[in-house]
């Protein structure tokens, strides 16, 4: 066994910064919709908080320590929002530019980056990709103050806290937070995981916490949906939607899961709004919704 060495260069590890934040809403049918960009993001801080011993005793000794389950919470500070995120802010708007406050909030999710650097190679050397689900933002206080000789932009904060999803491995729990670290991971999954998150290839969305581990597992098979072969298709003569079968993928109108083939005939006035999500093992690639107005 190698003797411990102390403050290699290489070792003198730091991390800083927080840029590319992506804003995921989710929808009423619990699906992630579309990103967009969070520009301005200021400071995201993440604060777990549960996880306390309860003592126990017997026998007039400590006989245990009894350990309360683990919650996320945090705050995003940053000096503007992208206009999606007022639904989840608790604002609605009625007509274009009249925005109301005190309404629903809905549930997001997010992705933000930080620099990882070290001694050697500075800020350069890599960086972690941040995954929070489940999140729901509390209000915020906000103030507005006259110009002066000493200008300062308005900074926006908000407490958030999450319900975590689950997983299929039976050895997590479920999961509120997950981080990627650049310099570690393989560099063709960690290239499949920004495509999914930044929409190079498709719409950006947020992956499951089991997609996202499948992806660094190696069990990862790519499914294009940018073939004919491979999207729903709409008769406007019978006004039929068929799904095609396709493995990997599992079909959703207006947010109920379908079966392959076709669907019963849509009314007047309906509207088929199609998503394409990926199985457990698949990641998509090319368009993942489709729109049929009869």
């Amino acid at each position: 066994m190698a003797a411990l060495t102390w403050d290699a260069l290489a070792d003198r590890l730091y991390e800083t910064g927080v840029d590319h934040g992506v804003y995921y809403p989710l929808d009423e049918s619990g699906d992630y919709t579309p990103g967009v960009a969070w520009n301005g993001l200021e400071t995201v801080t993440e604060s777990p908080a549960g996880a306390e011993a309860t003592p126990t005793y017997a026998d007039n000794i400590k006989y245990l320590n009894l350990i309360s389950a683990e919650t996320f919470g945090g705050t995003i500070e940053a000096y503007t929002y992208p206009d999606e995120f007022g639904e989840s802010d608790g604002t609605a708007e009625p007509t274009p530019g009249v925005r109301v406050g005190q309404q629903a909030r809905r549930p997001f999710g997010m992705s933000y980056r930080t620099i990882l650097g070290n001694a050697a190679e500075g800020n350069e050397y890599g960086y972690k990709i941040h995954l929070l689900w489940g999140l729901t933002a509390a209000p915020s206080e906000r103030a507005y103050a006259s110009v002066n000789d000493s200008p300062e932009a308005i900074s926006f904060s908000w407490e958030v806290s999450s319900i975590p999803v689950g997983s299929t491995d039976p050895d997590l729990k479920p999961i509120s937070t997950m981080t990627i670290d650049s310099t570690t991971v393989d560099a063709t999954a960690l290239g499949s995981l920004l495509d999914v998150l930044y929409g190079t290839s498709a719409d950006p969305r947020l992956p499951s916490p089991d997609e996202v581990i499948a992806m660094f597992a190696g069990s990862v098979t790519t499914v294009d949906l940018g073939t004919s072969t491979n999207q729903p298709t709409y008769n406007a003569g019978t006004h039929v939607v068929t799904l095609p079968t396709v493995t990997g993928v599992q079909w959703k109108i207006n947010g109920v899961n379908k079966s392959p083939g076709a669907q019963p005939a849509m009314t007047t006035g309906q509207t088929s709004h199609i998503t394409a999500h990926p199985t457990s093992g698949h990641v998509l690639t090319g368009d993942t919704d489709w729109d049929f107005d009869y």
